[in-house]
C-alpha cells in the first residue's frame, strides 16, 4: 500500500484551504485518508502552514511519499532538512546534539526571514495607503481650486496689465535673494 503526503482540498469556490493529509494513493483526493497532519492556507501572504512537523518527519521517515507541493511546503517549514540531519545520525556521520543545533540555528534563520517578510509587507501596504491618500488630496484641492475659480466674479480688464507687471517685478526680485543666499553660505 503506498502512502502518500498530500493536500486534500475544502472550502468554498475560489476560497480554497486544504488539510495536509497522510493517505492512501489510490484514495480520493478528498476521500479517506489515514491522518491529518494540519492545514494549508494558501490565500494570505505569506501562506499559511500549520501542522504537526514531529508526525510530518515521522511519516516520511517511514517512507510515505510527500506530492511535489507538500514537498515543498515541508522543506519550507524544515522537515525535509530534519529528515537529511536525521540520515546523518544513523549513519553516523554527526551526532544527535549537533544536528538539533544546526536544525535549530536553521529555524531560528528562517523565522527571521518570514518576520522580516511580513514587516516589509505591512510597511508597503501602509506607504501605498499614505501615497493614495495625498493623490486624493492633490485631486481634491484641484477640484476645490477649479469651484472656486468658477464661483469668483471676472476681474476687470483695467486690472489685468496691473496684475502683469507685479509678477515681472517678482521675477525681478528673485535672483537678487538668490545671490544673497548664496553670499551667506
Amino acid at each position: 500500500m503506498p502512502v502518500k503526503i498530500r493536500l486534500a482540498r475544502r472550502g468554498r469556490k475560489k476560497a480554497a484551504m486544504y488539510d495536509i493529509v497522510v493517505a492512501d494513493s489510490r484514495s480520493p483526493r478528498d476521500g479517506r485518508f489515514i491522518e491529518k497532519l494540519g492545514t494549508y492556507n494558501p490565500l494570505t501572504n505569506p501562506a499559511t502552514i500549520n501542522f504537526n512537523e514531529d508526525k510530518a518527519l515521522d511519516w516520511v521517515l517511514k517512507g510515505a511519499q510527500p506530492t511535489d507541493t507538500v514537498k515543498a511546503m515541508l522543506s519550507y517549514t524544515g522537515v525535509m532538512f530534519r529528515k537529511h540531519l536525521q540520515i546523518g545520525v544513523l549513519k553516523g556521520a554527526v551526532t544527535q546534539e549537533q544536528a538539533d543545533a544546526r536544525y535549530a540555528e536553521w529555524k531560528a534563520a528562517k523565522e527571521a526571514k518570514i518576520t522580516g517578510k511580513v514587516a516589509k509587507l505591512g510597511s508597503d501596504k501602509a506607504a501605498k495607503r499614505q501615497a493614495a491618500l495625498e493623490a486624493e488630496a492633490k485631486v481634491n484641492a484641484a477640484r476645490a481650486e477649479a469651484i472656486r475659480l468658477k464661483n469668483t466674479p471676472e476681474p476687470a480688464a483695467e486690472e489685468a496689465p496691473a496684475a502683469e507687471g507685479d509678477a515681472t517685478e517678482g521675477a525681478a526680485d528673485a535672483p537678487a535673494a538668490d545671490a544673497t543666499e548664496e553670499a551667506q553660505a
